[in-house]
């Protein structure tokens, strides 16, 4: 049988949307992503663009409900309804919140780390059901948009590190190559903020590793890549590779595309990753090589 490939996409800031984790809900799926990854990849394969792709299994890793009550509540008690610049404001205390709120230091007690191993079991609980459809060593492609990708930086730098394992008190891991994230392929990040994150440490930090350093244990004739996509005007996201010399190596590209259709010469540009070609089409293009590669040889 052949061995499908295993895509996990994260969303990034912003209000409660339980369609992003709704397959039910194609248009809102994974931001319609995943309808229009498995499009592209059905015509690579000679078929209809309708196709299903069944060599593709895709998830969402839903975060937003972790941090979304809390939020409100604050809201409530602040009672900020009743100040200026409504929608401006709703999308500034929602955009910092999600990043502060997230946030811990090593200095952060055990106690106060609900929301960020919350967040983190979301990625685990993903990966799982991937691991589950997908096979336990399907090769593993991340999609990462806005704070999604500062988030899937640390979750992968978790375990990476050590810090988190198959089997860890903090987080439920099982112990399966792709959970672990051993079969780590392909980093794809969107309007990325992990520059502003990266402001914590001297020199800007660590990147993680892509491909996985296990991958040649289970794939020796897969190469990866980490490509970086942003929007000039996208005020959210940024460029990654240069921030120093380790993110040079890590990173195979910043790659600069104009989405947002009508609005891509405005900020509301972040949100136009999710369906835009010149962002779809080369992922869905590297991902019709891993399949080959994987089951084809070629």
């Amino acid at each position: 049988m052949p061995q499908k490939i295993a895509v996990a996409i994260i969303h990034g800031i912003g209000n409660d949307n339980p369609g992003f984790q709704d397959p039910n809900q194609p248009e809102k799926f994974t931001g319609g992503i995943a309808k229009r990854l498995k499009s592209q990849f059905s015509q690579l394969r000679g078929r209809n663009a309708d196709g299903e792709a069944p060599e593709l299994e895709i998830d969402a890793i839903y975060w937003a409900h972790i941090l979304q009550k809390p939020q409100n509540d604050l809201w409530k008690r602040l009672e900020i309804e009743k100040l200026g610049w409504g929608d401006i404001r709703n999308f500034v205390f929602n955009s910092l919140a999600d990043s502060v709120g997230y946030q811990i230091t090593s200095a952060t007690p055990p106690d106060d780390r609900a929301v960020y191993d919350g967040v983190h079991q979301c990625f685990a609980d993903t990966l799982h059901r991937l691991a589950e459809k997908a096979g336990p060593n399907a090769p593993l492609c991340v999609i990462a948009h806005s704070m999604g990708a500062a988030i899937a930086s640390n979750y992968i730098w978790d375990i990476q590190s050590g810090g988190v394992k198959a089997g860890s008190n903090k987080i439920e891991i099982h112990d399966n190559p792709l959970e672990k994230l051993e079969t780590l392929t392909l980093l794809y990040t969107l309007g990325n903020q992990i520059p502003l994150w990266a402001l914590r440490y001297n020199d800007f930090g660590t990147p993680v590793a892509v491909p996985s350093p296990n991958l040649s244990a289970h794939y020796p004739e897969l190469e990866g890549e980490w490509v970086n996509y942003y929007d000039k005007d996208d005020v959210l996201g940024y460029p990654i590779k240069h921030m120093n010399n380790k993110y040079k190596e890590a990173v195979k590209e910043d790659r600069e595309v104009n989405v947002g259709g009508l609005l891509s010469w405005t900020p509301l540009s972040h949100n136009g990753y999710w369906t835009n070609d010149r962002v779809t089409r080369p992922i869905s293009q590297a991902l019709f090589r891993l399949w080959q590669s994987v089951n084809l040889g070629t």
